[in-house]
């Protein structure tokens, strides 16, 4: 028994020994983080959110660029820890998908207004509490912030967050940069 121990515990120093800094920051990333996130920052785009994770709520903008529907996706788990403390956990990713809209006359009325399958663009947050990414101008005020168009969902186009992104949330500032009132998801049934 006592040289099965000592061969397991050889061969697993033998397998870290032989793990970049890098592949061990990966490898730590992914398992306790974010795995949109890589050891540099970047964000990637969630593929499959919208069967992968809860609808949190809409918004219905009527004119301007942004006009149409904004329907933002959370993480079951990050639902529960927001049931629980009042605040999104570390790793938390929030996405917000627009979508163009059309109105019609139905059985409900007149000037009916539904989501399109007309894409906009994509805004995703992923919640940073300990500040990983401080040299990466994407990442600040506790956020990873990214912006994804329907011609490339490989790319964020946000390249500083507060030229970019902070602006759309600063009347949010004090509920931690998201507008909650329209997730009644995030309410404790």
């Amino acid at each position: 028994m006592r040289q099965i121990r000592l061969i397991g515990i050889g061969a697993a120093s033998v397998i870290i020994a032989g793990l970049s800094l890098s592949a061990i920051s990966a490898i730590a990333a992914d398992e306790g983080f974010s795995p949109y996130v890589d050891e540099q920052g970047n964000i990637s785009f969630p593929d499959g959110f919208r069967s992968s994770m809860v609808h949190l709520g809409s918004w219905f903008v009527p004119e301007g660029g942004a006009s149409g529907f904004h329907d933002v996706y959370t993480e079951k788990e990050s639902v529960e820890a927001y049931r629980k403390t009042g605040k999104f956990p570390d790793g938390a990713t929030i996405v917000k998908e627009l979508r163009a809209s059309d109105a019609g006359t139905y059985t409900t009325g007149t000037n009916v207004s539904y989501a399109t399958d007309g894409l906009k663009q994509w805004f995703v947050m992923i919640k940073d509490e300990q500040g990983r990414f401080a040299d990466n101008p994407i990442w600040g005020d506790g956020w990873g912030w990214a912006l994804y168009k329907p011609d490339d969902r490989g790319t964020n186009v946000a390249s500083d967050y507060k030229v970019d992104c902070l602006g759309c949330n600063v009347p949010a500032k004090s509920n931690d940069w998201v507008y909650t009132e329209a997730y009644p998801t995030l309410s404790k049934e």
